[in-house]
């Protein structure tokens, strides 16, 4: 019997950026030549708030010339349009689905790349984004989130992404089955639609 729900890892596993412009990155970079010293949690705030390129240079009070964040929106936007599906991801969900099988995203990310993934995964059960829950993997509050998307339990659901701690470890611990995807074959799963397979009961 194949099981109720998958939850799939978004970027390296469902989706793929070919050139990324680490807009974020950058406006903290700009803190750093105003004096600003970068803290532990910088990376974690831009993660789990939701929060736009202006809306995190207030956060931090980062002072970015209207020209030079013009400039890192206008990058960003190409970035996000230059975000494509891996293939197998596509499948993977396709084959899934059909079989009635419920899935979910489960990503770390800031806000304006959810857009991205809906664009290319519109019709998903569920969509748990670090932003919006406030929580990162391998936070068992995300984890929650998802599954509750999902009406599952944890046992019920496998989860797999191309993080060992956030997408196959956190998940294992969390009561879940977790399963990490490495593209370059030094997992079990090297391939979505193996893994799909694995989780019809095909292998």
């Amino acid at each position: 019997m194949p099981i109720p729900a998958v939850i799939f890892d978004a970027f390296g596993t469902l989706i793929k950026i070919s050139k990324g412009s680490s807009p974020y990155r950058k406006i903290l970079k700009i803190g750093i030549e105003q004096g600003r010293r970068p803290q532990p949690r910088d990376g974690e705030y831009i993660l789990s708030l939701p929060m736009d390129l202006r809306q995190a240079a207030d956060f931090f009070g980062i002072n970015v010339d209207l020209s030079v964040m013009i400039c890192l929106e206008s990058d960003l936007n190409r970035e996000l349009a230059d975000i494509q599906a891996y293939p197998d991801g596509i499948h993977a969900v396709r084959l899934l689905q059909d079989a009635g099988v419920k899935v979910a995203v489960c990503s770390n990310l800031a806000k304006p790349y959810a857009a991205a993934i809906e664009r290319l995964y519109p019709t998903l059960d569920g969509y748990s984004y670090s932003f919006e829950v406030g929580a990162v993997k391998p936070s068992f509050k995300i984890y929650s989130h998802a599954i509750h998307a999902l009406s599952a339990s944890p046992a019920e659901v496998w989860m797999i992404g191309d993080s060992k701690e956030c997408d196959c470890d956190g998940p294992t611990a969390f009561g879940m089955r977790g399963v990490w995807l490495d593209r370059q074959g030094r997992s079990i799963h090297s391939s979505l639609d193996q893994f799909a397979e694995a989780a019809l009961g095909f292998s």
